[in-house]
């Protein structure tokens, strides 16, 4: 260990003196250990910031990561595990328990819609969701609003409210152009 702070702070300025390879911040720690994460992850690119926490809260390890943590391990780990954790981290790879990791997975297919873009004639087309791409797929097929809402269990309006999005992001004037766009895209 080349150094150790009682603080946020004062873990600031010992990694910006000694320049470690990698920092150990807990997340409660006095001061802020996200708000310590992002000065040193900020000021320090080549420094690995590792969490090693008590805290499993959802919020800390989001704002962990967010604030450039590249591992995020629990204090009550296997204390013979933790010399080959680091390792791992000085060696490119995350160090992050797996139930954490399904977490993460849950919290990243949850949070935004996933997009999916079409290039007709443009650098980048226009973003749909996927939930937007499968109703105009839907559409293509010849179903009516019905069966899109029955195929993708939404309500028919959900239906037509993505309809109404997909002819707007798309710039045609109805469902039919947006059809249209549709085999355009699939035939391109």
């Amino acid at each position: 260990m080349c150094a150790e702070a009682a603080d946020a702070a004062h873990a600031v300025q010992l990694a910006l003196e000694t320049r470690p390879d990698i920092c150990l911040l807990d997340v409660r720690m006095p001061g802020g250990g996200v708000a310590a994460a992002w000065e040193i992850a900020a000021r320090l690119p080549t420094t690995k910031v590792v969490m090693f926490t008590v805290s499993e809260a959802d919020g800390d390890l989001f704002r962990a990561l967010r604030a450039g943590a590249v591992s995020y391990l629990l204090k009550d780990i296997d204390l013979t595990v933790l010399p080959l954790a680091l390792r791992d981290v000085a060696e490119g790879r995350a160090a992050i328990p797996p139930e954490l990791v399904a977490r993460m997975v849950t919290q990243f297919h949850s949070s935004d819609p996933r997009f999916r873009t079409t290039e007709i004639g443009m650098e980048l087309g226009p973003r749909l969701t996927s939930r937007e791409w499968d109703v105009l797929a839907g559409l293509a097929e010849g179903l009516s609003t019905r069966d899109i809402a029955r195929r993708l269990q939404l309500k028919q309006s959900g239906v037509r409210a993505h309809i109404s999005a997909v002819v707007q992001k798309l710039g045609v004037k109805d469902r039919r152009e947006a059809v249209s766009f549709f085999h355009d895209a699939a035939n391109a």
